[in-house]
């Protein structure tokens, strides 16, 4: 019996703590308690994580090998190297954005950036106004047979014929209020 002096809760006595002997139980039929460790469990265990550990060693060796090939790749520029046409965004723009123009038949650029939005329609409107008076971008006349608008308003008035796409001259009268703009041929043709 060992006699220790114990001071955990402020008072002063002794403890004391005894070991009782065992030595003298002996069972010679048992060697060790079976249900402490099962020994066929702990291997099978070892070799589950073995295997588990293979397994991943292997997927992050092919992911690896994967993302090193991607990083191989020709990487996209950033956007503060690329171009300023290269950083527009696609076709059709909004208006007001970088790089918003027409692009009208003659293949001349107006650039509309930074304009109001009638911009658009007021240059657009001055095309199909050249368009209809037979003149070119720089105000010459037209090439070609292209007959100004008033030229036609007249002539149809005045009882003149029309020319076709085609060119060819066609005995029609003009439109009236009761035929929606259909032309109709003359009677007694």
């Amino acid at each position: 019996m060992a006699r220790t002096k114990h001071n955990g809760n402020g008072h002063d006595r002794l403890h004391v703590t005894e070991t009782p002997d065992v030595s003298h139980i002996k069972n010679l039929d048992v060697t060790h308690e079976a249900s402490d460790v099962s020994v066929s469990g702990v291997v099978k265990f070892v070799l589950g994580l073995s295997l588990l550990g293979v397994a991943v060693f292997v997927l992050m060796w092919a992911m690896f090998r994967f993302l090193n090939a991607q990083a191989e790749k020709e990487p996209n520029p950033g956007p503060m190297a690329m171009k300023p046409e290269e950083r527009l965004p696609p076709d059709p723009r909004l208006q007001a954005a970088k790089g918003f123009g027409v692009k009208l038949e003659s293949g001349e650029w107006v650039n509309l950036e930074n304009r109001e939005p009638e911009a658009e329609y007021r240059v657009l409107r001055e095309q199909w106004e050249r368009q209809l008076k037979c003149e070119s971008a720089e105000g010459a006349p037209a090439v070609g047979n292209c007959t100004p608008i008033e030229t036609a308003i007249d002539n149809l008035v005045g009882g003149g014929t029309l020319k076709t796409r085609a060119g060819q001259a066609t005995d029609a009268s003009p439109p009236s209020t009761w035929s929606s703009g259909r032309m109709t041929e003359k009677a007694g043709k």
